[in-house]
This record gives C-alpha cells, structure tokens and sequence, in this order.
C-alpha cells in the first residue's frame, strides 16, 4: 500500500485513486473520477497516463472480444454471463473516444498502445466495430503520426473475420497491413483462411494456405484443424482445373523453389483427409511419399543475393568482393563464376574451432579435413568450397602436413583464400547464396551483419541450408 502524503494533492488524490479502478477493474468509479476531473474549476491536470489508464479500464471492462483470433486460440466471449449488454457496450464505446477526444484537444499525442487501445474498444460493437476500428488504424499516420504495429491491425482484422460477410473488408486491412509494411503472422493468417473457408473464396483459400507455408513452420492445432475443415468441406470437391499442361507446373515448382507450383487447384474430387506422422527421412506414414523441400523461389534467391553483395561491398575492400562475385554480364570475369559447381561451402574457420574450447583446444584442421571427407564420400557428385582467412592459410603453411593438405585443396579447386583485411563471413554467405548452395557451419548467424539482411528471407534459407556439424 502507498504511504500517504501528509498534504495530497488534488493531482496524486486522483492518481491514487483512478489506480485503486484500474487494479480492480472498477469502469463507473473511474468514469466517475474522470468527470470530476474533468470539470469546469477543476484544479486536476490530466496526463496522457491518466487518460491511458483510462481507456484501458475501458477496454477490459468490454473484454475486447475482437482483440483474439475466433477459432485461432483466442478467448472470445460469446453469449456467456459476463458479456456486457449491447447497450452497455455501446454507452462504454462512446465514453471511452470522448476520453480519447479530450485527449487529442488536449494537446497530448497518442501513443501507438494509445491507438491500439482505441481499436481494441471500438471492435467490440458487434455491428459497427470493425468498421470504426479500421479507420482508427487508418488515420493514425495522417492525425497523430504513429506508426502501427501488427497488434493495432488485429482488432478490425478480426472483427471483420468473424462472419463470412466481412470477408472483403478483412482482406483490405491485410491490405492496408502489407502497404504499412507489417506482415500476418499466424493468428492473422488464420482468421483470414477461416474466413475465406466460410466465405467459399477458394482462390483466397489457396492464397492464405500458401502464405501459412511460406512463414509458419509448424501451425498451432487450431489453424490445422481450419485446414482440415476446408479440405473435409463439399466445395473442395468441385473446385480446381481438370485440365493443365503438366510440363508448365513442373517448371512452375521449380522456379517457386521446388514443392510447390502456385498454379491454383489442380484437379476435381474429394480430398482423403487423415493425421499421419513424418518420419526423420522426410516421408509421410499415411502415403508414404517422400515430402519436397521448398525452397525460397529463384527470384527471392536473387534478391537476397543482391541484398548480401550490396551490404558486403559497403563494408568490404570493394575491388577484393568483386574479385569474389558472379559478375551481372558475361563480359566480366571472376573468381566465382569460373568455379560454380559447388554445392556445399565450409566455414573453415567455425568448423575447424568447433568443440576447441578446453585447455589445449584451437584451431583443427583435421575437423574441417574429415567434414571435406565426409563430403566427398557421400556421393553427392560436386566437390565441396572451403572458405578460409589469407592470414589464417599463411599460418598453417608453416606446418609441412598442413601445407601438403592446402595445396591439395588449392589444386582441387576447393579452398578460397579471403583477403587479408576482410570478413570471411560475406564470401562464405554469398557463395552459398548465390550458387543455392549447402552451408556448413554451426554458426548461429546472430552477429549485427547478419541482423541487416532483416527477417523477410534469411531464416527461411538459413532453415533450408544450413548445416551444422557434430
């Protein structure tokens, strides 16, 4: 309990007590303590914390039942004995943005939890909320110049996702979302197949399925069980082309990165729908068939290999990375483009101090040795690239074995010496980017260079091509 002043003022009076609401959930006593305040002669000066305070109270005295995914795992109130009347939470929705009025006439900009506060009340009036709670999210760059997160979008997202009808309006603030630069992520992904299932929009159904697979690694039980309605459903049954050109859907999975051919539905009849398990090997135990690695698609590959030269050639002696590149034309000729028949590439520096850290541990060339064995043996037909520091190859010269080894490498084409001076973590990254290559290393790839590629494609390609060694 908070010690009491000996003189309050008007200001913590208030604090003290608009706190006591909020920790108890009390709306009509801190509507009442805000009326007070409030009014003319009033000697309480409102803060934009007593005015947050405020519409959060707000807000969970309506419960925000449009804050959570339906069917999503959210929790969302539906007819039970705690729900708030519709007249209540029509009267709470108009309290709640004449506080926000004042706020604004105030002079008090809102905050992004501000707005999101405001969307969250406004989407809990079943009739008009969704509505309301979009342009909230709209105007809050143009009236208030703040930014929205993906927190703010989910409101008037699921609002609109609740029935088949809001079905266009939900797919215009994913819209909206997209333009802002703010990507769904699971639970928006699924109101919006869950909606577009009960809509029987099947072309919108193919889209969110393949947008689930793109940035979902593994889906909750509830959006599985989403999918599983949708293909249990009557209307799979009639949807999808009979006839295609099966040559161009093959060449289609292979530009989309292998797996997949996003041509739309192929074929007519009911779908055989059953949970099965996938095995360690990648095969499926209710067909039997071996499941493809999709891979991010080949002008994704390009874009991200651009992303990695360009930041590689800012930091970079530039004429050394250049030497290094796949050239954009024929007419230059490189270390790279001579030697593209590589489909594994070795940090030989991570491999080689993997498991060093004891006493006498440090750099092992015979580790980065047996991973190269390894790899020649398994028969996977192309000789492996081991990237290694100038510095670090001058060094291990010195060694009569190591020298006998490094320039059996050198003669095999399968060591490149990175110049003195630069970041033997750009070659390795874009060799195997470029040439969609397997990488192997145990490094975790969390440093600041790694953190500048941003999240869009790298972890999908670090989960696609990285291996670690053991």
């Amino acid at each position: 309990m908070a010690k009491r002043k000996r003189n309050p003022t008007p200001e913590w009076e208030f604090h003290q007590a608009l706190t006591a609401c909020s920790r108890e959930n009390d709306l009509s006593g801190a509507l009442a303590l805000y009326r007070a305040a409030a009014a003319a002669g009033s000697s309480v000066r409102l803060t934009a914390h007593h005015f947050n305070t405020l519409l959060h109270i707000c807000s969970n005295a309506l419960g925000s039942p449009a804050s959570a995914a339906p069917g999503c795992g959210g929790a969302v109130k539906d007819g039970g004995a705690d729900e708030p009347s519709p007249s209540s939470v029509v009267a709470t929705v108009q309290e709640a943005f004449r506080i926000f009025d004042h706020m604004v006439g105030s002079g008090i900009p809102p905050s992004e939890s501000t707005i999101t506060s405001m969307a969250r009340i406004a989407a809990a009036d079943k009739v008009e909320g969704g509505n309301r709670a979009f342009e909230v999210v709209r105007e809050m760059g143009t009236r208030h110049g703040v930014t929205p997160r993906l927190r703010t979008y989910g409101p008037p997202l699921f609002a609109f996702c609740r029935t088949a009808e809001g079905a266009e309006k939900a797919y215009d603030v994913e819209q909206h979302m997209v333009s802002m630069g703010v990507s769904p992520e699971e639970p928006e992904l699924a109101a919006l197949l869950k909606v577009s299932v009960e809509a029987g929009r099947e072309e919108k159904v193919y889209e969110y399925l393949h947008k689930l697979r793109r940035s979902v690694g593994c889906m909750s039980p509830s959006t599985a069980e989403i999918v599983k309605h949708w293909f249990e459903s009557e209307s799979t049954a009639v949807v999808g082309r009979e006839v295609w050109d099966v040559s161009q859907v093959k060449n289609a999975a292979l530009l989309n990165g292998g797996g997949w051919h996003g041509s739309g539905w192929l074929g007519k009849g009911k779908w055989r729908v059953q949970n099965s398990n996938v095995g360690p090997e990648g095969c499926c135990s209710g067909c039997g068939q071996q499941l493809a690695c999709v891979d991010i698609d080949r002008t994704e590959t390009e874009k991200f290999a651009g992303a990695v030269a360009s930041l590689a050639m800012a930091r970079e002696v530039k004429t050394n990375f250049s030497d290094f590149q796949l050239p954009a034309g024929e007419a230059v000729k490189n270390w790279l483009n001579n030697h593209a028949e590589y489909d594994v590439i070795v940090d030989g520096a991570n491999v080689a101090y993997y498991h060093q850290n004891f006493a006498d541990g440090g750099f092992s060339l015979s580790q980065v040795e047996a991973v190269i064995k390894e790899l020649l043996e398994s028969g996977r037909g192309k000789q492996p690239l081991v990237i290694l520091h100038n510095k670090r190859i001058m060094g291990l010269m010195e060694n009569d074995s190591n020298r006998q080894l490094l320039e059996e490498w050198k003669s095999q084409y399968s060591l490149y010496a990175t110049p003195n001076g630069s970041n033997d973590d750009w070659y390795w990254l874009y060799a195997s980017v470029k040439l969609k290559c397997l990488l192997v290393t145990n490094d975790e790839m969390r440093d600041h260079i790694f953190e500048l590629l941003g999240r869009d494609f790298f972890p999908m390609w670090k989960e696609r091509h990285q291996v670690c060694t053991s």
